[in-house]
Formats: C-alpha cells, structure tokens, sequence
C-alpha cells in the first residue's frame, strides 16, 4: 500500500498530501496521525515556514473514513481532532490547497486553516446533517 501522507521540503515550505485518492482521502487513523506528525514538525523546524495542506488524486478530504469507524478504528488524534490539527492549530501558516470535495471532517479541517485556495471544481459541505448527525470533528469550533 501506498504511504498515506505524504510529505513534501522545498525553501521553507512544506506540503502535506492526504494520499488516499480510491477513498477520495477519507481520514483513517494513519492519514490523522501522519498529518499530525507532520504538522509537528512543521512547528519544531524554524527552517519551515509554511505549509500546505492538499489531497491527492483531485479531492482535498471527504472526512473520516466510515468503514475504519465502524471497524472500531479512532480516526482522531486523543485532544486535538481529526488530522490533529482541528483542536490545536498550528502557530504558522496552513494553506489548504482544495480541489474537488471538502466534506464533513474535511470541511472542518479546511476550515481551520489560515488560508484556503480552492480550484474551481471545490465543493464543499456537511453530510452529516442530512443524517442526523452533528459536525463535531472541531473545525466548527474554533
């Protein structure tokens, strides 16, 4: 299987790409804590000093992956949410870089970035509603 973040240097900038294009990058536990790790580097690295947040395979994020949810699989990191970034933002700037959907979980995750560039093709939205569910993912919270 391929890597399911990957994490990209150039001159003080960081790119950060879910990786799970057959899924349209749903968030499982390995996507929320290799953005997490990346993330943290991003902040411990003084030579990093912006980053970008994107998908792969022309979709940003359609939040967290149901079938690892239902597997029992926690898809959030312990206090700081989905991607580990909705409850505890960095203190640099985060660019969300979106193409195509930006769902649920997604949504908020974009939404706590400093910075969204979207492509004409973005779309964004809450499902959950339309179940009957509240979008809690922490984005909405900020």
């Amino acid at each position: 299987m391929d890597k399911e973040v990957l994490v990209e240097h150039d001159a003080g900038l960081v790119i950060i790409t879910i990786n799970r294009p057959d899924q349209r990058n749903a968030v499982n536990r390995a996507v929320s804590y290799g953005v997490c790790e990346a993330i943290d580097e991003f902040e411990r690295n003084p030579e990093l000093r912006v980053a970008i947040l994107t998908g792969a395979g022309g979709n940003f994020c359609s939040g967290m992956d149901l079938k690892a949810f239902l597997r029992g699989e926690v898809t959030r990191v312990e206090g700081r949410g989905i991607l580990g970034i909705a409850r505890t933002p960095p203190t640099k700037p985060l660019i969300a870089a979106v193409e195509g959907y930006a769902l649920a979980g997604g949504f908020e995750s974009m939404l706590v970035c400093d910075l969204v560039v979207a492509a004409r093709n973005a779309q964004f939205g809450l499902p959950e509603v339309k179940r009957g569910l509240a979008a809690a993912a922490g984005g909405l919270m900020r």
